[in-house]
């Protein structure tokens, strides 16, 4: 499990520590840096999966980001030609990686004062026990791609879930869910029964068909909404967003092993927002089993649903971990790290931090806003 990351010199951070627990949920304004340390960990992903990062350099662009030149992610008023990354995992192990900016060439060099924990590329971040799906995941489509070589030997879902449906069709009858993350409404632990009990949760009844096409190495998802034994069939295409969006993180955290590594981006994206509290739920209920969750989102519904868990004692509140991100006028981010307690309240309300509510609330009951 990784317990904290230290950035230097990247992109809008100068020096900075971001601290991780079993589930961590980075906030804050647009362009304040959190999706830059969600980069940041796949970066390094990257680079390792592309034989760089033990000793020769950052794959900075590929098939899990994109961050453009180095120039791109240098830290602007950077006193230094130099971007690092420090990783500490909670099991002791530590690694730093130093590369060194040459700006004639804008090109990356290891820094030979590198020493290595080979150790660290054992951690789910390296390894196959790991999921990353990006805001922008796939819709609903007539057919989806299917991928033998990343579903069936890496078991991965691709970062915007175009392969959710083969990993289903694959898995969905061989993997058996967590009993403390089993949804109490589902017919087994199968990771199929699971997910459409799961999706319920946002859609009624939904049940799934996962339809291979012979011949074309596509796959169709069909979808029926059961009420009292009967219902037509329907094809993705011709249902909302918010069913194929969602589908992705739920095969993602449900097919999830104790100590996988699972980075989220806006989980609430197209949910109404019953469905976003029970995505908290969930992700704080993965959180419990041994799954380390990170996730960047704008919902305070998201939030909330975790709060209610920690409340119900389904996560104990030393096992989350918030920060809410903000610019300073140098260009800096800067992170706060708001508490929750075991009742679910949180210590601190930054400006900014889930308040527009409140603030909305108040300017309507001001006198002469009637």
């Amino acid at each position: 499990m990784i317990q904290e990351l230290h950035l230097h010199n990247y992109k809008c951070f100068a020096d900075q520590k971001v601290s991780f627990k079993a589930l961590t949920l980075l906030s804050g304004l647009n362009d304040t840096g959190k999706s830059s340390v969600i980069q940041s960990l796949l970066l390094l992903r990257q680079s390792y999966q592309q034989d760089l990062l033990l000793d020769r350099g950052l794959a900075l662009n590929g098939d899990l980001v994109n961050v453009g030149t180095v120039e791109d992610v240098l830290f602007e008023k950077a006193i230094e030609d130099v971007i690092a990354f420090q990783l500490r995992l909670k099991n002791g192990h530590e690694q730093a990686w130093r590369f060194l900016y040459d700006r004639k060439t804008d090109a990356l060099s290891w820094d030979i004062s590198n020493t290595q924990d080979k150790q660290i590329y054992h951690s789910s971040l390296f390894n196959n026990n790991f999921h990353y799906l990006t805001a922008e995941r796939i819709g609903p489509r007539p057919f989806f791609d299917m991928s033998d070589f990343l579903v069936c030997h890496r078991r991965q879902l691709g970062s915007a879930g175009e392969y959710a449906a083969h990993f289903l069709y694959i898995y969905g009858d061989e993997i058996k869910v967590h009993t403390d993350l089993a949804h109490p409404d589902a017919i087994s632990l199968d990771l199929k029964n699971q997910v459409e009990a799961w999706l319920g949760e946002i859609s009624p009844n939904t049940c799934i068909s996962v339809v291979p096409n012979a011949g074309i190495d596509t796959i169709s998802l069909q979808y029926a909404f059961v009420d009292k034994g009967s219902s037509r069939i329907y094809r993705a295409r011709t249902v909302g967003f918010g069913i194929t969006y969602a589908l992705p993180i739920l095969v993602a955290v449900l097919s999830s092993q104790p100590g996988a590594l699972v980075l989220i981006e806006n989980p609430e994206a197209h949910l109404h927002p019953k469905g976003q509290s029970q995505m908290g739920k969930l992700l704080a209920h993965a959180a419990y089993c041994g799954v380390q969750i990170v996730l960047e989102t704008h919902s305070d519904h998201v939030l909330n649903g975790i709060r209610v868990a920690v409340h119900d004692g389904e996560l104990a509140p030393e096992n989350v971990q918030i920060h809410f991100f903000q610019r300073q006028k140098d260009g800096q981010a800067q992170v706060l790290s708001p508490c929750i307690d075991r009742n679910g309240r949180i210590d601190q309300w930054p400006n900014g931090f889930f308040d527009e509510w409140d603030k909305n609330l108040e300017s309507l009951i001001l006198p002469g806003s009637m």
